[in-house]
C-alpha cells in the first residue's frame, strides 16, 4: 500500500521533574500495533504558531500539563526524520525543547485527539540510566545524550 507523504514541521516537549526524569508517551503505530515504542510529546506547528507556541499546546492536548511559552528552553536537538505511521510517510523537521515541572505535575490523556488516545498506552518518567540501559525501543534513539545536555545545562542547538 501506498503511503501518504506528508511534510511537517514540529516542536517535540521534554518534561523534566525534580530528579532529572523525562517524561515519555508509550504507543503503537495503528498500522503496525504489535510494535510498540516510547516517544516525546509533540506535533506539528499549525498556521501562525511558533515552535514554542506548539510545544506549549502540545503539552497540554497530549499529557494536560500547562505552560507558558517563556518556560520552554532550546531547542536543545533538531534534524530531519523519516518515518511511516498509519497511512502516512512522513518527513519531518523536528526541535526538542526541555520544560522543568514539578512534583505536582498531573498527567492527563483528557485533551488528546481521539487516534492518540487509541494508540497511546501509557506514560513513564525515565531517569538517564533507565533510556540508556532500555532494551525497549524509545524515539528518539538519542535521547540519553540530549537529556545528558540538558541536566548539565550545556546551551541550546
Amino acid at each position: 500500500m501506498t503511503k501518504i507523504p506528508l511534510r511537517r514541521f514540529t516542536a517535540r516537549v521534554l518534561p523534566i521533574d525534580e530528579q532529572d526524569r523525562v517524561l515519555l508517551l508509550h504507543g503503537f503505530d495503528p498500522a503496525q500495533p504489535e510494535k510498540r515504542f516510547w516517544f516525546t510529546i509533540g506535533g506539528a506547528v499549525e498556521e501562525g504558531e511558533t515552535l514554542q507556541d506548539a510545544a506549549a499546546r502540545e503539552l497540554y492536548e497530549e499529557v494536560g500539563i500547562r505552560a507558558e511559552i517563556d518556560r520552554f528552553t532550546g531547542p536543545h536537538a533538531t534534524g530531519l526524520i523519516e518515518f511511516t505511521w498509519s497511512q502516512y510517510a512522513f518527513t519531518q523537521d523536528q526541535s526538542f525543547f526541555a520544560i522543568r515541572v514539578g512534583a505536582d505535575a498531573a498527567v492527563s490523556f483528557d485533551h488528546m485527539e481521539q487516534i492518540e488516545k487509541d494508540t497511546t498506552t501509557a506514560y513513564r518518567w525515565w531517569t538517564v540510566a533507565e533510556l540508556d540501559g532500555t532494551e525497549q525501543i524509545v524515539y528518539p534513539e538519542d535521547l540519553g545524550a540530549i537529556m545528558r545536555k540538558i541536566i548539565a545545562g550545556e546551551e541550546s542547538a
